[in-house]
């Protein structure tokens, strides 16, 4: 199933994709979820963000080959950075460049959007409280991460989380392919069977630090590649399973 937030008129709903068009569902992927009889062209609505979250947990260095693009040594437990959810866009909405930094880039993840409460689970059980997967490009202001030695400035900006197209239930997060392009041109390419911390361990041990709620999202780290975005690039996050989550770059 793959799950989508849209906007048709004036109204927001959900649904779920079945080829090139959505079919209406009543209430939340968190609460009832009933189908309905409606059914909407995808020419005629608005893909949104696929959630509104109230935490995106970010995870640094969680590829091999980042670490070593980086020359940082492997974590011993995952690295984490919050982004805030006034970060969130959807699909072909803008990522604004700030004034603040000149080097901004993509990153390119398989995200985990959460099914129900969740504090101090194990990894056998973690899958339990994952409702699905999606795309998710943490864009990062390079040079103002250097400067702070921090991440929350570097990631927080408005615009720096677009999510989408749809949240993927079902599928087996253990191989997942990841892309970024730019342009058209494939400038990350790795897969989650090569993340030092898997899926069912990230929800464990941030668990063990934070409560997470339906609709959380945690970004699972991004492989090597992550470059540039400049004023009018368009970049694409492709996840295997779930789609293309496509935006253009513009600045204020």
């Amino acid at each position: 199933m793959q799950i989508v937030r849209f906007r048709a008129g004036d109204a927001t709903r959900y649904g779920v994709l079945d080829g090139m068009t959505v079919l209406e569902y009543s209430g939340t992927p968190w609460s009832t979820f009933r189908r309905g009889r409606k059914r909407h062209s995808l020419h005629q609505i608005v893909l949104l963000a696929p959630v509104l979250p109230s935490k995106i947990v970010a995870v640094g260095l969680n590829y091999r080959e980042r670490a070593a693009e980086l020359a940082e040594p492997l974590p011993d437990v995952p690295a984490l950075a919050l982004k805030p959810p006034s970060a969130v866009i959807g699909p072909d909405d803008p990522i604004v460049l700030p004034p603040q930094s000149d080097f901004v880039e993509h990153e390119a993840e398989v995200a985990v959007v959460i099914r129900r409460r969740c504090h101090n689970v194990t990894a056998a059980r973690a899958r339990e409280y994952v409702l699905g997967y999606t795309a998710l490009n943490d864009v990062t202001a390079r040079d103002v991460r250097a400067r702070d030695g921090l991440a929350a400035r570097a990631k927080g900006f408005d615009t720096f989380c677009p999510l989408g197209p749809c949240i993927a239930t079902g599928i087996d997060p253990s191989a997942l392919r990841v892309e970024a392009l730019v342009n058209g041109v494939v400038r990350q390419t790795g897969s989650t069977k090569d993340l030092i911390f898997p899926v069912e361990d990230l929800v464990a041990k941030i668990s063990e630090v934070m409560t997470l709620i339906p609709g959380d999202v945690i970004a699972t780290g991004t492989p090597g590649g992550a470059g540039r975005l400049l004023p009018g690039d368009r970049v694409e996050v492709r996840v295997e399973g779930v789609g293309s989550l496509k935006n253009p770059v513009v600045t204020l």
